[in-house]
């Protein structure tokens, strides 16, 4: 594997190592360990930077599963590299945060590191890897290390809730995705990316590709947060705020947003494309927005506000999207410009809501509150937290001079030109952006003032508090600083990112418009002339304030009393309505007899093969090539047939125990018979055994009754019996009839030729077992392992009787 390859699954490696850190090192934080590796891997992607700024892309390929065209594809390009800098920069901080932030005396740290490294490499994993089965393992991965991350505190229920629902939801729409994924091997014949994309007139022209693209959009739509998947979100926020930080502004929330900008060159420049994610953009910023200023909670009101910004991002990308219909080129401004406030607005939320979590999080953690009616006043006890807080909601508010003010301004830009485009009827309905845009970022404005003013100013009140409240020691305030730095440096020279990370990036999502040596123009300054993004951001600033000063009287409606999204209701119905149909199906299914368990997997079988032979017109007889049955086999197969038969009428259980171990005998004769000494043997000791058993545990055995039985049940037994009994038959009977068709290559015939060459064996049933079925004897090693691991585990944790006390 190359150095690449190390760098993704090298938070995986440390993971292993992270518990014996833990054990040894007691004295040392374990966060100090952790923090070694981001640290390094940012420095080593930063030099991808002179690779993708001039044009070119590295791709490093290891096979996994050749045969299936699986391959551990590593592809750096602009669009990856500026994740995997994310992933790994905002990383490093979040480590160095949480050394300060979590007590190695109180805090299962061992637990914590390794789910946060398999976070970080998963993350890796998913915007590295050019194959989409290997980014689908990644994408999963991200959805059970969230989740374990989520419930870090498991005693309390709200976190367990909470990573059940995210779990719920985000794995839904993984599993969706795959198939999407499928679709698209099936039309592309490929797993790779770059294929792919080079073999898209494929895609377009197929009857797949609108399922395809669906199912696709399930995956990016429910990781990050859209409408109506978003209601997972801020239930996440029961996490430690390292990981609310890490998963809102980098992370696993940007997963769909790369997901769908991966594959804007595939779908891209479709109606449907355009419309769906434009659509569900759009309605996730508003509703979430509206959201941010019903909460009283400062991670609740920043959780919504992630939700509302993802649906910022989204929606430039579905209306940049367009440039792709038109094939315009690099220099049109009046179709990319949404792609480039996509890019720069990804990087801007990264370091202005990383800054906010922290800050929120260092506010509970000196004052034992994040409830906006209990703070206030804290500007002058806590006045560097007051400052990095104060960069960073006026950056989210879109105020000048930091960077959030410049792609809110190219926003409103995308949203306005987005009416000129002439196409899918966006010259009538394309009039909802701006407007909805304009709507959503005035209220952006007010849950903004509302999380500065009702936290930081007024009177402070120490009776309001539990604790001595004071600023936050330095360690944990370096981190913040650093982003909040970011926030004005990207503010005040947004060019230093424009042709190193921003350029490239929109070349790897628009590549078709590109020219060989051509760029995209990513001029990025502060003044444009009074233009319409400028008039709407004074709109936004004038009307902000006037429904901020009036909030003492609508702050009384029901809207803002009512802080749960009511979509919760359809969620917890769901949930509800699935517990109690599984309860249903279980008291149906699990009765306790043996009986019945038979008559299910029974009437299955009769179902499933029978479906099966009829939909393959499968059934055949040909007794042309049968062989004369000798007398003696005629005596077997009577007393064979007369024992099985007369084990339901006897009533004695000695008496069955005998004619059970008849019947076993028999069958080991006709195996000897027939010439098959393995299964004649094997049989031989398996009945040996049964028959021992039965009598060493004979005078435990319960006694024989014989019910009178309802007519009902004997007609059932009997249906089942003669269904079983003639299915298994037709199958034997066809099996050897399509065997004697001339047309027909029966299977036998590898095992005959290859078991020797391929295997090294002449006992063909051996080879077949241990070679060529090794895959499913491993497996089935693997289910005995874990039997294994779980008996022992019921032993060492064996109850004591006061568990529930």
């Amino acid at each position: 594997m190359t150095v690449l390859h190390w760098a993704t699954i090298a938070p995986f490696l440390l993971a292993i190592l992270i518990p014996f850190f833990y054990k040894y090192a007691r004295r040392i934080h374990t966060g100090w360990f952790v923090l070694i590796l981001p640290l390094v891997l940012f420095i080593y992607f930063l030099s991808y930077i002179p690779v993708t700024s001039s044009g070119d892309t590295i791709m490093n390929s290891v096979p996994w599963v050749p045969s299936l065209g699986i391959y551990f594809d590593v592809y750096v390009d602009g669009l990856s590299l500026l994740f995997a800098l994310l992933i790994t920069g905002i990383g490093t901080l979040v480590v160095l945060y949480s050394i300060y932030y979590l007590s190695k005396k109180n805090e299962r740290l061992n637990n914590f590191y390794v789910y946060l490294l398999m976070f970080m490499g998963a993350m890796l994993g998913v915007v590295l890897s050019d194959n989409l089965i290997v980014l689908y393992v990644f994408w999963e991965v991200t959805s059970i290390s969230s989740s374990l991350l989520i419930s870090y505190w498991f005693h309390r229920e709200k976190s367990t809730n909470g990573a059940q629902k995210s779990m719920f939801i985000t794995v839904f729409g993984g599993l969706s995705m795959l198939g999407g994924f499928s679709l698209l091997y099936v039309m592309t014949d490929t797993f790779s990316i770059r294929e792919i994309i080079a073999n898209v007139d494929l895609v377009t022209t197929s009857s797949l590709f609108l399922p395809a693209m669906i199912l696709i959009l399930l995956g990016a739509f429910t990781k990050s947060a859209q409408f109506p998947f978003h209601i997972w979100l801020p239930d996440a926020m029961e996490a430690p705020t390292p990981v609310s930080a890490y998963l809102h502004s980098a992370t696993m929330v940007k997963a769909g947003i790369y997901l769908v900008a991966r594959l804007t060159p595939v779908f891209g420049g479709s109606a449907e494309w355009f419309w769906i994610i434009s659509l569900v953009g759009i309605t996730t910023l508003v509703w979430g927005a509206i959201s941010a200023v019903r909460q009283k909670d400062l991670k609740s009101i920043l959780a919504f506000s992630t939700v509302s910004q993802l649906g910022l991002i989204m929606t430039l990308l579905g209306l940049g999207s367009a440039s792709l219909y038109f094939d315009v080129g690099a220099e049109d401004t009046l179709y990319t410009t949404a792609i480039l406030a996509a890019v720069f607005h990804l990087i801007n939320h990264a370091t202005f809501k990383g800054s906010l979590f922290m800050t929120a999080g260092i506010i509970d953690h000196e004052t034992g509150t994040r409830d906006i009616r209990k703070l206030g006043g804290l500007m002058t006890i806590m006045p560097i937290t007051f400052t990095i807080s104060l960069i960073g909601l006026a950056s989210m508010a879109g105020l000048p001079p930091f960077n959030g003010f410049l792609s809110k301004e190219m926003f409103f830009e995308g949203t306005v030109n987005a009416t000129q485009f002439g196409i899918f009827n966006m010259e009538t309905w394309g009039m909802l952006f701006p407007v909805l845009a304009w709507v959503a970022s005035v209220l952006t404005f007010v849950y903004c003032a509302i999380m500065f003013f009702k936290t930081f100013t007024g009177k402070f009140k120490p009776e309001n508090y539990d604790v001595h409240v004071h600023e936050a020691p330095f360690g944990m305030l370096i981190s913040p600083i650093v982003l909040g730095s970011l926030v004005v440096i990207f503010g005040l020279f947004p060019n230093l990112l424009a042709y190193s990370l921003i350029e490239p990036a929109m070349a790897s999502i628009l590549p078709n418009l590109l020219e060989p040596g051509q760029q995209f123009d990513v001029g990025i300054s502060h003044w444009h002339g009074v233009n319409t993004a400028l008039l709407m951001t004074i709109g936004v600033i004038v009307v902000g304030i006037v429904i901020y000063l009036m909030m003492k009287k609508w702050s009384k409606l029901p809207f803002y009393l009512k802080e749960r999204d009511p979509l919760n209701r359809l969620y917890d119905n769901g949930v509800s309505g699935l517990i109690s149909g599984s309860q249903a199906v279980t008291r149906a299914q699990m009765t306790g007899s043996l009986r019945d368990y038979f008559v299910y997997m029974c009437g299955f079988s009769i179902l499933l093969l029978g479906y099966t032979m009829y939909r393959y017109d499968a059934f055949a007889i040909d007794t042309a090539s049968t062989s004369s049955i000798s007398p003696f086999m005629w005596i077997v197969a009577l007393v064979f047939i007369g024992a099985t038969i007369s084990i339901a009428f006897v009533n004695h259980r000695i008496t069955a125990v005998i004619v059970i171990g008849i019947i076993g005998f028999l069958l080991a004769l006709l195996f000897v018979i027939f010439r098959a000494p393995d299964l004649a043997l094997t049989q031989l000791l398996v009945e040996t055994v049964t028959v021992v058993l039965f009598m060493l545990v004979f005078y435990h055995l319960p006694d024989l009754q014989r019910r009178t039985a309802k007519l009902r049940f004997n007609i059932l037994n009997l249906i089942i019996s003669l269904g079983v009994g003639s299915l298994f038959t037709a199958i034997a009977v066809s099996s050897f009839a399509l065997g004697q068709d001339a047309n027909f290559e029966s299977i036998s015939e590898f095992f005959i030729e290859n078991s020797k060459e391929l295997a090294g064996g002449y006992n063909m049933v051996n080879v077949i077992l241990v070679d060529f079925r090794g895959l499913d004897t491993l497996l089935e090693v693997l289910v005995l392992g874990i039997a294994a691991l779980g008996v022992v585990t019921l032993i060492k944790l064996r109850f004591t009787g006061r568990e529930d006390v």
